[in-house]
C-alpha cells in the first residue's frame, strides 16, 4: 500500500481504523474498522453521502458495529496490527476506482464503492442498508460536480466549497428556490446577453 496515493482525510480514517482495532485486541486491520472509521469521522463526509445515496447510515453502522465484535480477539496482544488479506483487497479495489475516474489521489467516498465489490459480508450490509452501485455513484458524482481528485487535500477544499456556498443549481433542481413573478421580460433579455458571441459577461 502507498500511502501517499491517498486523500490526507483517507490516511486519517486509516489511522483511526487501526486505533480501533488495537483498541479492540485485534492483531489484523480488516475491511471494517476502515468503513467504521470513514462513518464515525464527521468531517469525511461518508455518512452524509451514504444518505445522499438513499442508504440508512445507522443501519449500516449498527451491523458493522456488530461484524467488528465478532471478530477474534487475541489474548496476548502485543500491539502489532496487519492489514488483512480482504483489507489488502479493498484498498486495490478502491485504488481501481480511482483510475478509472483518472483521480491522481485516492479519495475517501470510493472505498464505499470497493466495498460494495468485494462480495463480501459487508457487502451484504451495504445492500441491507439500501445501498447500490447506483445510488452511490450518482451520489458521488453529484458531490464531487465533475471534478477529479488531483490534490491530498481535494476533501478538505470541497468541504469548504460545501460548507461556505450554496449550489444554487442544485437548489432548482430539488425545488428550493422560490419562483420568480412577474420578470419574463427581464429574464428573456438577461438570457438574450449571455448568449451573445461577444459582451456577454454573466455578471450583468
Amino acid at each position: 500500500m502507498r500511502f501517499d496515493k491517498f486523500t490526507a482525510k483517507l490516511q486519517a480514517a486509516i489511522a483511526e481504523a487501526q486505533s480501533l482495532a488495537v483498541g479492540h485486541g485485534h492483531n489484523q486491520l480488516e475491511p471494517v474498522h476502515l468503513l467504521l472509521a470513514l462513518i464515525d469521522t464527521k468531517d469525511t463526509g461518508i455518512k452524509a453521502l451514504i444518505e445522499k445515496a438513499e442508504g440508512s447510515s445507522s443501519r449500516l453502522r449498527d451491523g458493522l458495529q456488530r461484524q467488528m465484535d465478532d471478530l477474534p480477539k487475541v489474548s496476548q496482544f502485543d500491539g502489532d496490527v496487519q492489514p488483512s488479506r480482504d483489507f489488502v483487497k479493498l484498498v486495490n479495489l478502491t485504488d481501481r476506482e480511482a483510475q478509472k475516474r483518472g483521480d491522481q489521489f485516492i479519495a475517501s467516498e470510493l472505498v464505499l464503492l470497493a466495498a460494495l465489490e468485494m462480495n463480501s459480508a459487508i457487502t451484504k450490509l451495504m445492500k441491507e442498508a439500501g445501498l447500490s452501485r447506483k445510488t452511490l455513484e450518482a451520489a458521488i458524482d453529484s458531490l464531487r460536480g465533475g471534478s477529479r481528485v488531483d490534490d491530498p487535500n481535494a476533501e478538505d477544499q470541497r468541504e469548504a466549497l460545501n460548507k461556505y456556498t450554496l449550489d444554487l443549481t442544485q437548489r432548482a433542481l430539488d425545488g428550493k428556490l422560490d419562483p420568480v413573478i412577474g420578470r419574463d421580460d427581464e429574464i428573456r433579455r438577461t438570457i438574450q446577453v449571455l448568449q451573445r458571441r461577444t459582451k456577454n459577461n454573466p455578471v450583468l
